[in-house]
């Protein structure tokens, strides 16, 4: 999802019993606008927020304008996809998205590391190294090597603490890497972002998967929602937006989200919708049409949280 779409009319009502909760109400509008009508090719949609021991969804609405018939199914990393077909002839197009969730996630949490793991250089066990596959090999082409330099910098020793090790990394980028919001599709590769010292929160996130493959260590993209109830998040315009970040495979933990736009570690404040290999496969909306003439792209989220 392209950072710096914007929640509006956020109030947050934190309620703690056992445990945090908060109940958050997200509606995403995307909107094409075309020059003259045009015939609309299928749209595949990732827009559904992942539900998980953290996330709870509680509903999930999607309305689409011209009418479309719907059918669902889910990708190989259970990423839930809406593929909708049209009959008619249109000159805009408008997609909402509807969700409501409980969101449980300590803002504090403590990662329950394997020993085998808590020093780097650590060994996956072959199952964990055959199921990570290619989520624990870099992507992009470095024949140079200077992502694994760079990255290589951050160890402090023979053995490492890998959690630390991890930290300094993503503090390492959002320390040498300047935020700049990009609405503009697309991610820039991992040696562009260095280059460029600046990135948006995809960038970034791209960039610290990348940079922990060169070390072997499992990782992969997330896309979702941030939730800013204070305003003090990087990357959120207002009370939030649409945003990616990373999350590590570690033995015992499993899988722990890191968010390098904001240094931060946990996903107290993150929704996710989509995790894949690499930023490219969890695109919100993709589709094709046929016509004459542009379209513009209108996208807008609203958060309601109690």
């Amino acid at each position: 999802m392209l950072d710096g779409e914007t929640f509006t009319d956020l109030a947050v009502d934190q309620v703690v019993a056992l445990c945090p909760m908060t109940l958050i109400t997200i509606g995403h509008r995307t909107t094409y606008h075309y020059a003259e009508p045009v015939t609309l090719g299928p749209h595949r949609m990732m827009l559904r927020p992942r539900e998980s021991r953290d996330v709870h969804l509680l509903s999930h609405d999607l309305v689409i304008e011209p009418a479309a018939d719907i059918s669902w199914t889910s990708d190989v990393a259970g990423n839930a996809i809406a593929t909708a077909t049209f009959s008619n002839a249109t000159d805009t197009l408008t997609i909402d998205s509807i969700s409501t969730v409980r969101l449980y996630a300590d803002q504090w949490p403590v990662f329950d590391i394997a020993a085998s793991a808590i020093s780097y250089p650590f060994a996956y066990a072959p199952d964990e190294r055959a199921d990570l596959g290619a989520l624990a090999i870099p992507g992009y082409v470095d024949d140079a090597g200077r992502l694994a330099a760079w990255t290589r910098a951050f160890i402090l020793g023979n053995s490492t603490d890998t959690l630390s090790l991890l930290k300094d990394i993503s503090n390492g980028i959002a320390s040498s890497i300047f935020y700049q919001s990009r609405e503009d599709e697309g991610t820039q590769g991992p040696l562009e972002t260095l280059d460029r010292g600046w990135g948006s929160c995809r960038d970034l996130a791209l960039l610290f998967v990348e940079a922990v493959r060169t070390l072997g260590i499992g990782a992969r993209i997330v896309s979702g929602y941030l939730h800013d109830a204070d305003g003090q998040q990087v990357g959120s315009a207002g009370a939030g937006s649409t945003h990616a970040w990373a999350e590590i495979f570690l033995p015992g933990a499993g899988w722990i989200t890191f968010d390098p736009t904001n240094r931060s570690v946990g996903g107290f404040n993150l929704i996710p919708v989509a995790v894949a290999r690499d930023i490219r496969q969890v695109v919100p909306v993709a589709g094709s049409f046929t016509g004459r003439g542009p379209a513009f792209l209108e996208v807008s989220v609203s958060l309601c949280a109690s």
